[in-house]
């Protein structure tokens, strides 16, 4: 497919990520092959990528000759905004824009990656605008489950352009910053070509909820609590991090950090004035033993049972530090973001196994969301009365009911456009229609490898884990083309070794058989390598109804 530039006089909006999937939010405008991107996160594996650490969104249209990239603005300081932004920048090179405390959380990743001191970082507050080539960029206040988030306005040729980014209404938030929706009115009134708004809630009616409305619940567990109390939840969510530490502190417990990514953010968030923690309440992970356990608090990160991540292990008593003992309460105060359900659940199971209590999002009030419900967001529609309207940020599933929400709200079904990554969609001032797809996808992280496992690599993967491998090795000579030795068969995963016997024997047989076809020819090895594959498969789906990676392995003396 061909990836030209916007049609003359068109704007081209391009989505790159998060348009389908939950993560990877990143999408740019293009006018006349001048690009301003917005955001760059990352996704975390699914059980059907096995052996991936990230997932990131394909940039490789922003890196094309004949483009420009002006800058890239960033939204707010969770992972699947910021996260991606280290890789992206090994390629790209141009400035970024954040808030302080979205910068704050992204130095550490920069310097991690050994590329802080190159990279151009220009902060910029709430109610900033930023002249960016065709684009200029007002950044708006959102209240959301991390501090210093912001919305943008952003102005083009051809009209404005409103990125919602992640939001909600909480009228009380804990730091004092509520949308600010007189702006988004205001923006409303002076006319706004299209609107992108957040559908991760989009299935849930209501309100979202605030941060507020967990008071009663945190209060009851620290005051009822017979030994420590353990909270896990997204090492970002400064806002509920600085709950805890209150409710800590009026509780007369000490707090523990655990989990590399929480102690960071913790830290940072701390020291740029987002986070007030009383003297004394905090101690080293190396102090727990010194404080009673009715004393004590732990923060952790792991929510998602992360195989990896502090609260698994802790669950699983595998910490080189701290595990789960008896009358533990643990409190998990997040929800499981889709796919990583089963793993959460894993977790739960076993702090129960242990002799913990245990809070999660089906048992007790112990999380909000971060995100607006369907109350909120046909209140944004009607603020912003937008010309055109794209949702964002979803499965498929909530992109198409966020539309859904929009017609109820007056637009025609002709000025909403539900797309997916790559999928772009032109606009001038009066109409707008869909563009080209261009090249996007996912890149797989895999250890030091960026961009080095394809889809083929995870198949063979997932074909491992379910079926297991089975090798033939055997030998030919060379001049006449008989077997020497073998073949010789060697599975793992296939079947336990005592119940393979004569499996194994007519897997044999199969291959020998197939090489006989030959005895008048000296065929090509990968003929006879395709032969025996073919033979043996045969032979073990005929008795176990597995299809094992057969592998033949033919050698010549």
């Amino acid at each position: 497919m061909s990836s030209r530039g916007p049609l003359a006089g068109r704007l081209r909006y391009l989505p790159l990520g998060g348009l389908g999937e939950v993560g990877i939010n990143m999408w740019a405008l293009e006018w006349q092959d001048k690009v301003l991107v917005v955001d760059a996160g990352l996704m975390f594996p699914q059980e059907d990528t096995p052996g991936i650490d990230l997932i990131l969104p394909d940039i490789s249209y922003l890196l094309q000759r004949d483009r420009e990239v002006l800058g890239i603005f960033l939204t707010h300081g969770h992972e699947d905004h910021i996260g991606g932004l280290p890789f992206a920048l090994q390629k790209l090179n141009a400035p970024v824009f954040g808030t302080r405390l979205t910068l704050g959380l992204l130095k550490p990743k920069l310097r991690e990656h050994r590329i802080l001191r190159e990279s151009d970082l220009r902060e910029v507050r709430v109610g900033d605008s930023v002249q960016l080539g065709p684009f200029r960029v007002e950044t708006i206040a959102v209240c959301h489950s991390i501090p210093d988030g912001v919305a943008l306005a952003i102005e083009t040729p051809v009209g404005r352009v409103v990125y919602t980014s992640d939001f909600k209404l909480d009228p009380a938030p804990p730091d004092g910053n509520p949308t600010d929706m007189d702006r988004f009115r205001r923006l409303g009134d002076a006319g706004v070509l299209l609107l992108l708004s957040d559908s991760t809630n989009s299935e849930r009616e209501g309100h979202s909820g605030s941060e507020r409305d967990l008071h009663s619940a945190f209060e009851r567990i620290f005051a009822e609590a017979p030994g420590r109390i353990v909270v896990a939840n997204f090492a970002s969510n400064i806002h509920r991090m600085q709950h805890l530490v209150r409710m800590a502190a009026q509780f007369d417990r000490r707090v523990a950090i655990v989990g590399r990514s929480l102690v960071q953010n913790f830290k940072t968030a701390r020291e740029l004035g987002f986070l007030s923690v009383p003297d004394g309440v905090v101690i080293p992970l190396a102090d727990v033993d010194k404080v009673p356990a009715a004393r004590l608090l732990l923060l952790t990160a792991g929510s998602q049972g992360e195989p990896l991540s502090a609260l698994t292990r802790f669950a699983a008593q595998r910490h080189p530090f701290l595990n789960v003992r008896k009358d533990d309460w643990v409190v998990i105060s997040a929800r499981p973001i889709p796919g990583n359900e089963r793993m959460v659940h894993q977790t739960v199971n076993n702090l129960y196994r242990h002799g913990a209590r245990v809070f999660y999002s089906e048992v007790g009030n112990v999380h909000v969301t971060g995100h607006a419900h369907r109350d909120e967001l046909r209140e944004m529609l009607d603020a912003v009365r937008p010309r055109f309207f794209i949702p964002v940020h979803g499965e498929y599933r909530q992109l198409l009911l966020h539309s859904e929400l929009a017609r109820e709200a007056g637009l025609a079904q002709e000025r909403i456009a539900v797309v997916e990554d790559g999928e772009t969609v032109e606009l001038d001032g009066e109409s707008m229609v869909r563009g080209e797809k261009v090249g996007t996808g996912l890149v797989y992280v895999d250890g030091l490898g960026v961009g080095d496992v394809e889809q083929v690599v995870l198949r063979d993967r997932r074909h491992l884990a379910e079926d297991g491998i089975l090798v033939v090795t055997l030998t030919l000579d060379r001049d006449t083309g008989s077997v020497r030795t073998g073949p010789d068969l060697v599975s793992r995963g296939v079947i336990e070794p005592e119940l393979s016997t004569r499996l194994m024997a007519d897997a044999r047989e199969a291959a020998l058989e197939s090489i006989r076809q030959f005895t008048d020819s000296h065929p090509e090895v990968s003929l006879l390598q395709e032969a025996i594959h073919d033979a043996v498969s045969k032979t073990v789906y005929r008795q176990t109804r597995r299809r094992p990676m057969v592998i033949p392995v033919v050698t010549e003396i």
